[in-house]
């Protein structure tokens, strides 16, 4: 069996090669939503095939990954921080002005694909507590296959050999990385300049990743992955932003692409990586190097 460092290269040359194929899709037709969305499900589920891939290569099991179900405390962090994390920032856009809330055009095109007879702010309150609840499941389809790579086979495969702040910090600039291709030549991209989405989505994946790290090193599972990546993405792309009105430069401070987001962001992840004392008695189990 080769080492873990071998192994971790072997995983990141077969993550990008797999995604090769989505990346010239995407970047050729130049929209996300091109291929009726499968072109973005697919290239979400390239790092679980190179987690698969690897494994098999190296004569491991599936099982090394992390499947148990996490305990209900990790759980529920699972869903609730990135909530957290999100209202916070958009609080802070709304109360400021930076943005305004609600945005009335998104509601009234809601209330018509609601369908419900009633008044919009219904149908506003209704799609969002089906999509915070309901839509977790679909939203954690597509992050499931993200996180059985980051998660379930890079993080506990980097913690053999470098600290947890080496972790999280390696496995966050890779997620941020994988991302770039269709950042910058696709419309992955709320509407500000190139180098300022990349600035302030890499602050923000950088950041959430030592939340992430932390919750799978200390659960052991690598479904507190796929929650986290699942709640993030349900409530700041389906719900916070398309609620958020524009007031003249507004995308330039909301989403992933903007800097309120990434600043609060990184306060979290600078509380988990204060925690990470938490996490020694399982990285000494797994030998890894200290802080």
């Amino acid at each position: 069996m080769a080492s873990s460092r071998r192994q971790v290269l072997t995983y990141l040359v077969l993550v990008f090669l797999f995604s090769s194929c989505f990346y010239f899709l995407i970047i050729y037709s130049k929209h996300l939503s091109a291929g009726a969305g499968h072109y973005v499900f697919g290239i979400m589920w390239c790092p679980a095939l190179a987690a698969f891939a690897t494994l098999k290569l190296n004569g491991r099991s599936l099982g090394d990954l992390g499947w148990k179900w996490p305990t209900a405390n990790y759980a529920l962090m699972s869903w609730y921080v990135p909530l957290t994390y999100a209202a916070i920032a958009y609080a802070v856009v709304w109360a400021s002005g930076l943005g305004g809330f609600p945005n009335r055009d998104f509601i009234a095109t809601l209330a018509a694909r609601m369908g419900l007879r009633t008044t919009p702010a219904v149908s506003t309150v209704v799609y969002v507590l089906l999509a915070g609840s309901f839509g977790m499941v679909r939203s954690l389809s597509s992050a499931l296959g993200e996180e059985i790579g980051w998660r379930g086979f890079l993080v506990p495969e980097l913690s053999k050999t470098v600290s947890f702040t080496g972790t999280a910090l390696i496995s966050g600039l890779v997620w941020s990385l994988w991302h770039y291709p269709i950042l910058i030549f696709a419309d992955y991209n709320a509407g500000t300049a190139t180098w300022y989405a990349l600035s302030c989505f890499t602050v923000m994946v950088v950041s959430i990743s030592f939340v992430f790290a932390w919750l799978r090193l200390k659960s052991g599972s690598l479904w507190t992955g796929a929650l986290l990546h699942a709640s993030h993405n349900l409530y700041v792309q389906a719900i916070f932003t398309p609620l958020t009105k524009d007031t003249g430069k507004t995308a330039w401070y909301i989403d992933e692409f903007g800097a309120v987001l990434p600043l609060v962001a990184l306060a979290f992840g600078i509380y988990f990586w204060t925690r990470r004392g938490e996490l020694a008695a399982l990285r000494q189990t797994l030998s890894p190097a200290a802080d």
